[in-house]
């Protein structure tokens, strides 16, 4: 199982108010496959009591070509990429009905042990489970990570960490910190749409009741949101949006 592939169909969940396939709906079906193939190789999340295990999420990289509408059947492509002895990658490619290319999508991931409650080794019997591939959408080795942009100013946009947004590993669930991104950024900017790139770099996990200060800036072409703990000794997040 080198390359796993499933189709769905874009329900209600995964389009936005123009009722075309959402980024929130792309990274929920990518999300949804990955753990369909760590839970096919013994490690997902309905393993967790007894490998001890977890996997999280450090890094998003994302390119739209070309969207669809609610109730379109698509299809969505998924790999283990080998990276190093802490962190290893994942891609992705989703397809319409008729086979062209609608996203490609990167990933990386650590491995957590809940016992000691830090990150392990990924070692090379976890990696033959998933019969890694060498295929890179982006042709890159590794994920470059984000720097953070010079910050002025007070926050642009102030939250609290609900008991909605709490995941499996008790940390808010990575695909709200893109929903909260966009409530951030300017109305002038928001208003554009749906970015066709985007990447969010994941630091330090908000947790259940954390303020979190987010604030925007833009650099070049790109438009970045950086969500920071309420005392700003913390970096939560670094999202980067590009048109």
């Amino acid at each position: 199982m080198a390359i796993l592939e499933k189709k769905y169909m874009v329900d209600l969940e995964y389009v936005g108010s123009t009722n075309m396939l959402s980024n929130h709906g792309i990274l929920s079906l990518l999300e949804n496959i990955g753990c369909v193939h760590s839970n096919n190789v013994g490690l997902g999340i309905n393993q967790i009591e007894q490998t001890h295990l977890t996997w999280v999420l450090l890094h998003w990289k994302v390119k739209v070509f070309k969207r669809v509408c609610y109730n379109s059947m698509v299809t969505v492509k998924t790999w283990a990429r080998a990276c190093n002895r802490f962190s290893t990658l994942r891609d992705f490619e989703i397809y319409d009905e008729d086979g062209n290319l609608l996203c490609i999508a990167s990933s990386k991931w650590a491995l957590i042990d809940i016992k000691q409650n830090g990150i392990t080794k990924i070692t090379d019997d976890i990696l033959n489970l998933y019969e890694c591939e060498e295929k890179s959408v982006f042709n890159e080795t590794d994920i470059a990570k984000l720097k953070q942009p010079i910050l002025k100013g007070t926050p642009d946009f102030t939250f609290k960490v609900l008991r909605r947004d709490i995941d499996v590993n008790e940390h808010m669930h990575n695909l709200y910190y893109l929903d909260y991104a966009y409530e951030t950024l300017p109305e002038n900017v928001y208003s554009l749409g749906e970015a066709n790139e985007f990447e969010i770099m994941y630091k330090t996990g908000a947790k259940l009741g954390n303020t979190v200060c987010s604030f925007y800036t833009k650099e070049d072409d790109s438009h970045f949101v950086i969500m920071k703990s309420k005392d700003g000794s913390k970096i939560h997040a670094i999202v980067k949006i590009k048109f």
